[in-house]
């Protein structure tokens, strides 16, 4: 075939003979994984990067455990956070006593009565942006995206050892830390 204008060693239907995309789940051992370099050579080293698959999927669900652990302390310390009444603005308590959304209630509790004042929010308030928060947030959301895609590339090989490596790593970090983040992925 001649030069298709730099096209190198492509075939007629445009594809490199190199990089075939199967469309069909296989069940080859040497399946490469992210590079040409990782193409397991032997039943053992596919065992090794089935284990590795299994383990990424538990490390992608013990990132999203450590981020919601993350959130929950971050929320808590924003909630315990001392605020300043900057003059000429009203305090919260008395926003909230002005608010006509506002209703005044009694709360009983084992026999002891408190006045209380019951608010509907009305609008989400953004957090402020905060340098002990949002640099550490931003660095667990890159690493959850990293390997999330680490673990989508290895499903696209359409290999059925790598694609069951990957849910049961998925199923092994959910059975070990599941309860503690949300199914948002």
């Amino acid at each position: 075939m001649s030069d298709m204008g730099g096209m190198g060693d492509m075939n007629m239907s445009g594809m490199s003979d190199a990089s075939v995309m199967h469309i069909v789940f296989q069940n080859s051992v040497t399946t490469s994984l992210y590079s040409d370099s990782w193409t397991p050579k032997t039943a053992g080293a596919y065992a090794g990067t089935i284990i590795f698959l299994i383990v990424l999927g538990v490390v992608f669900r013990l990132l999203l455990a450590g981020r919601a652990y993350a959130e929950e302390r971050w929320l808590d310390a924003e909630m315990k956070r001392r605020y300043v009444v900057v003059q000429g603005k009203l305090p919260v308590a008395e926003q909230v006593s002005s608010d006509s959304l506002s209703k005044r209630m009694t709360l009983t509790e084992n026999g002891v009565e408190e006045n209380v004042v019951v608010v509907q929010k009305t609008k989400i308030h953004p957090r402020p942006w905060r340098m002990s928060v949002d640099p550490v947030r931003a660095i667990l959301d890159t690493c959850v995206a990293g390997v999330g895609y680490l673990l989508m590339l290895a499903v696209m090989t359409m290999n059925v050892g790598y694609f069951i490596a990957v849910l049961g790593g998925t199923f092994i970090g959910s059975l070990l830390v599941g309860r503690f983040y949300s199914t948002e992925h």
